[in-house]
């Protein structure tokens, strides 16, 4: 069975796009929150990127060739824009810590 076959791999990409869209369009109020509301989007969105960074690796480890062609293709993209899927990773991490602290003043 290849990786993309999986139906609880199908269900958690579902899942994850959907949680990561809803985040995505709550986010374009996030100056209207009030700290807790800030706060609490924040937890969510490093909750996402969790989910994302676990889910990513397991295309890494993955022997199965349309999971590999997913790593290249997103290495690719990232090429393009001069990073690397791990430096997506820390500049996202960056952003919510400055988001952090942000409302902590």
């Amino acid at each position: 069975m290849g990786f993309f076959d999986s139906d609880i791999v199908q269900q958690e990409a579902k899942k994850l796009f959907e949680d990561y869209q809803s985040l995505v369009q709550l986010g374009s109020k996030y100056g209207k929150f009030d700290r807790e509301g800030k706060k609490q989007y924040i937890e969510q969105m490093e909750a996402i990127m969790e989910r994302y960074r676990i889910f990513m690796k397991r295309f890494e480890l993955s022997e199965d060739f349309m999971a590999q062609m997913t790593v290249q293709q997103l290495n690719t993209q990232l090429g393009q824009f001069g990073i690397t899927a791990q430096q997506m990773f820390e500049r996202m991490h960056e952003t919510l810590e400055r988001m952090k602290l942000e409302i902590e003043q």
